[in-house]
This record gives structure tokens, sequence and C-alpha cells, in this order.
């Protein structure tokens, strides 16, 4: 991973380039960089790429010295809003690397930029409607995984975590792999176990959110996503609706992971994106975790991780089972919520079918929370 910088410069060896711009240049035998921003220091941080030019090198620590370190030579800069510094990496004294340093905000701070929403009118857009746990596909989830048994004789609250630990437990996530073509959690789960295998962050909401159902208890997956129209990485997770704490609760079977306030409180994702940006305390589950292998840290995974990832999100309207199975002449219909900085604000209906699997895939835009979060029955 490429770390995000800028720097103040230790050697005055300068050429010509391009436009006669005169840039300093720094020795290498080794294609790799050591890196020191402020107080952290990370070997091998940075792989020298005379193929790009430049290869751009971006940080939000405004006012921190960081250092290049190479097998023969250092640079450093001071990472300033406004500035931008380019120099070479010489490797081998014959490949020239042009790299460019400059300030980019953090995923935190572009998160703060985004907080304003909008409260247009949203007669157009359908109530989202939640299939009722007597449908013969959840009876027989709900029988076939004794999910009754599995959640509990506890309050909702305990009952909704102990099925998150045990999707948690059941399906490995592996966020490389593509889901099988038949996702719903009958089938998902047989063929996990069938092939040894395990699913990415959506299959694993897609399976929790029809165990919920199955129970009666109002779920959807929720697609968080990053500013960028077109983007690398996202996460999907579910938001769960207590009827005793009469709100949406945050709940990531990824990581088996829900979040509190300073009070002990359950938070929903609203809330928890809210708390961000005004910097409000908030608590990881201490137990949080991935794959049982590793632990799931605050910093990591909030503050970074889900910073980039709550800028807007994506929610089917209709949550059921097989929704996201694919069936020639089936309309997938999902909400969208967006913030008034956001890309893409229109068209605010929009439909597409694929030619390929013959589904057609409406989506409403919105920037108003309070339809994006609206309760279960709740109109707008």
């Amino acid at each position: 991973m490429k770390y995000c910088l800028l720097f103040v410069m230790n050697l005055g060896v300068c050429v010509q380039v391009g436009t006669a711009q005169s840039l300093p240049i720094i020795q290498a035998t080794f294609d790799m960089i050591d890196i020191r921003e402020g107080g952290e220091y990370e070997k091998g941080a940075w792989r020298i790429m005379p193929e790009y030019r430049p290869d751009v090198f971006t940080s939000s620590k405004i006012g921190e010295r960081v250092t290049f370190y190479t097998d023969l030579d250092s640079i450093s800069f001071v990472v300033e809003p406004h500035a931008v510094h380019d120099f070479i990496v010489l490797l081998n004294g014959t490949d020239s690397a042009y790299t460019q340093i400059r300030y980019e905000p953090s995923y935190l701070e572009k998160l703060k930029m985004a907080k304003d929403y909008g409260g247009e009118i949203a007669n157009a857009i359908p109530t989202y409607t939640y299939q009722d746990a007597s449908d013969p596909n959840l009876t027989a989830l709900r029988e076939g995984f004794r999910l009754d048994s599995i959640a509990g004789t506890g309050n909702e609250v305990l009952r909704i975590l102990n099925l998150m630990h045990w999707m948690h437990d059941l399906i490995p996530h592996d966020g490389n792999s593509e889901n099988p073509t038949v996702k719903n959690a009958m089938s998902l789960i047989d063929v996990c176990k069938k092939d040894a295998r395990g699913l990415n962050c959506r299959g694993l909401a897609t399976v929790l959110n029809e165990c919920y159902l199955s129970m009666g208890i109002p779920s959807r997956i929720v697609t968080c996503m990053p500013r960028d129209s077109i983007f690398q990485d996202c996460h999907v997770i579910n938001t769960v609706f207590s009827k005793d704490l009469d709100k949406w609760i945050w709940i990531d079977p990824t990581h088996d992971a829900y979040v509190l306030d300073s009070r002990g409180g359950l938070l929903g994702i609203a809330e928890v994106r809210e708390k961000l940006i005004y910097d409000d305390m908030i608590i990881l589950n201490p137990d949080a975790n991935w794959n049982n292998r590793s632990s799931t840290v605050k910093d990591n995974y909030l503050l970074e991780y889900m910073a980039k990832n709550l800028y807007r999100f994506s929610s089917p309207l209709h949550s059921r089972y097989d929704f996201e199975t694919n069936e020639k002449g089936k309309v997938r219909t999902y909400m969208e919520l967006i913030p008034l900085d956001g890309l893409s604000q229109t068209p605010k209906t929009k439909e597409k079918t694929n030619p390929k699997s013959g589904v057609t895939f409406r989506t409403y835009k919105t920037n108003d929370p309070s339809v994006f979060w609206a309760k279960p029955g709740e109109r707008y």
C-alpha cells in the first residue's frame, strides 16, 4: 500500500526536464523506498515505478515532515495544503522515476465535507418493504438451521447479535472471490459448505439479512460507498431494526462488528456517520475481528476504512429472499442516499436493463436521509 504524504528537500542535485524545470534527484539501486512521516517509520512503503510520469504520492498530514529513504539517498518535504513537490528517483543511474508529492484530505476529512443533506420531496420513491417471516423460503431457512435456537431466548438485541456471531463463524469472508450465481441464504450456505469456500461482504450480508427476515426482524443490506463514481472497493453491511430500541443498528458480519456510543448504546449507520463527522465518541465492540484470525480495531476500521465508505449508500427497496439472484424479466429496485456535494446527483430515477441477464435495475436517488433511513412501515 502506498502511504499518503509530503516533504523538505535534503539534496541539492538538480536536472533539466521537459519545460526546463529544475527538479531535485535522489539516487537508488533498489526499487523499494522506506518512509518516515512525522514520528512514524515504515520500511518498504513505496515502490519506485518509472513507468508512471509522475507517480503521485499524497498525504493528509499538514505540517508533518516526510522523508523518502532509498538505499543511497533521502529527500524530505513538509506537507502543505496547496504545495506540490516534484522530484526524480534515479534508479541504477538510468531509469528516472518522476514523483509528485501533494496534499489530499483524509477520508475522514472528505466525509466531514459531505455532512450536508437536503430535504427534497420524495413522493416518487416507493416505500421500503420487508418480506414476512411466513414466506415458505424464510420458514424453511429458519427451521432448517434452527435459527430460533441460535438466536437464543434473551432480549431482542441479544438475539440480533447472536445471529451475527453465528453468521460470522459459519462462513469465512473472502473478498477476492465472486459470490455464487444463486444468491439466497440456503444456496449460499450450501455452496460454501460443499466447496469449503467463503463469500465477500455482500454475500455475508445477504445471508444474514435473510436470516433476520426469517425471524421477523426487519433488516436490509446497505452498500456503503466512497465519493467516487468508479471505485475499487466498498463495503456491505446490515442495518437491522430493533423494535425494542425503536431504531436501526449497525451489524457487520464480515467483522462481527457493532458500534456503541459513549454510554454503551447501540448505534445505527447514520449515527456512526454523524458522530465521525463531529468527532463524537464511538466505541467498536472489543471482540470485533476478521475471520477469527485478526482483531478489527477502531482506528483502521471506523476512522479510515469506513470513513471512506460512509460517504453515500445504496439499499434494496424490497428486502426479501433471493432478491439479488438474476432472472430474466426481474426488476431489482434500489434507493441511493447522496450528500449535497456528491457526484452524479441526476437523474433522480434511473432504469436500465442488462441485455445479458435480462434483469432491470431501477435506482431512486435522494438527498434526504429521513427517506433512506425510514423505519419499517413509515411513509414519506
